[in-house]
């Protein structure tokens, strides 16, 4: 399943980033790293950006960004905080 997919409030678990080159580098750094949890907040209206909770931190992402983002749906009521 992909990040974008993803409703809100939903926690998820990143299973891995298919992005390349220097997006997938950006996304990875932000903490987008395979095992880390994460919860969507809210996501933009007409396909905008989706806030994304994740290690602590809310962070806004482009829906092509969240597409390239494997995940998989937890039952988490907290993502792991950093």
């Amino acid at each position: 399943m992909r990040l974008s997919d993803i409703s809100n409030g939903a926690a998820f678990s990143v299973r891995q980033v298919t992005l390349k080159k220097e997006v997938g580098k950006r996304l990875a750094d932000m903490g987008f790293t395979e095992g880390t949890t994460g919860q969507v907040v809210r996501k933009g209206f007409l396909r905008g950006p989706i806030q994304v909770r994740i290690r602590g931190y809310d962070i806004l992402i482009r829906r092509y960004e969240a597409a390239g983002i494997e995940v998989e749906g937890t039952d988490a009521a907290e993502p792991e905080a950093l």
